[in-house]
């Protein structure tokens, strides 16, 4: 397969924030691309989440491309979410509460994003389509290759 009909190689990605079960929407992102274990990184794309979690507006990666960093800035959309309780969780929050209190938990559960920013770095095979999904809360979060 000659070069110019080659697939290309891509990458999607979306957040779920398990803390309340739901798609992150707002979420800044960045792509990076380099070439080589050693080689520099170089800003190729960037995005923001929509409504559903997702961005569908990432470029294809060059050629030569052997690893991808996702830079996802989530600090700002835990403290742009934190006044949202909705109601179904105003009922739990008593007992979160109080099980919180049972567990001597750290009292700083409230302060904002233990992780600012979460930086996924991975390897890439020419003509892949790599999907990255993000499962994020407050104090963790989780990554997988996706389908």
């Amino acid at each position: 397969m000659s070069s110019e009909t080659a697939a290309p190689t891509s990458v999607s990605t979306h957040i779920l924030d398990t803390s309340v079960g739901r798609p992150a929407e707002g979420v800044a992102l960045t792509l990076s691309v380099r070439s080589g274990s050693d080689g520099a990184w170089t800003a190729h794309g960037a995005s923001t989440t929509d409504a559903d979690g997702r961005c569908k507006d990432l470029p294809d990666l060059p050629a030569g491309t052997t690893h991808v960093r996702l830079d996802f800035a989530v600090e700002e959309y835990f403290i742009s979410n934190k006044h949202r309780v909705s109601d179904q969780h105003c009922a739990h929050r008593k007992a979160h509460q109080q099980a919180e209190e049972q567990q001597d938990a750290p009292r700083v559960r409230d302060s904002g994003a233990f992780f600012p920013e979460v930086a996924i770095t991975f390897a890439v095979q020419p003509g892949e389509h790599y999907h990255v999904p993000l499962l994020l809360n407050p104090f963790g979060y989780s990554v997988y290759r996706g389908s």
